[in-house]
């Protein structure tokens, strides 16, 4: 049979009141929910996180040949700020300002709505890099990566 709980005393003690315990398991006895994946592991990073390293390893790939893009500035921004016409950008270049550096842009989400796959993607973004860092050096694509156009 059940038996009943008894009442707890009053508490006149002047102990303050005892913090309440930390629930070690939800309600069905199953532990604390922790991650889906590692951190070390693809899964556990975002879109946006994957899409910078493909950025960040372009510019690596180019910076070996071309040492002076060491003072230019790679940002990764999610859309264009206003697309005027018809066709929307997906990169875009400004040079060197009074105190500011030259800058490339990638944008990420016309980038990825143009790629189907991760490889595709990678390649593309190399592209616009090339083409953002030929524009701002006044060379060719083909003159900044003699693979341009070719993988």
């Amino acid at each position: 049979m059940d038996s009943p709980v008894p009442p707890s005393p009053p508490h006149h003690s002047t102990e303050p009141p005892a913090e309440p315990r930390v629930r070690r398991r939800d309600r069905h006895g199953r532990g604390m929910r922790g991650p889906v994946a590692p951190p070390q592991v693809p899964l556990s990073s975002s879109r946006a996180d994957t899409f910078r390293d493909l950025v960040l390893d372009s510019v690596e790939r180019l910076e070996r040949r071309w040492p002076q893009l060491a003072d230019v500035e790679f940002l990764v921004m999610e859309v264009p700020p206003s697309v005027s016409g018809e066709t929307v950008p997906l990169g875009g270049s400004a040079p060197a300002e009074k105190n500011d550096p030259a800058r490339v842009v990638v944008y990420r989400r016309p980038v990825e709505i143009r790629s189907k796959n991760r490889d595709e993607r990678a390649l593309l973004v190399h592209e616009v890099v090339v083409e953002q860092v030929a524009e701002l050096l006044g060379l060719s694509p083909e003159s900044v990566d003699p693979r341009y156009g070719q993988d």
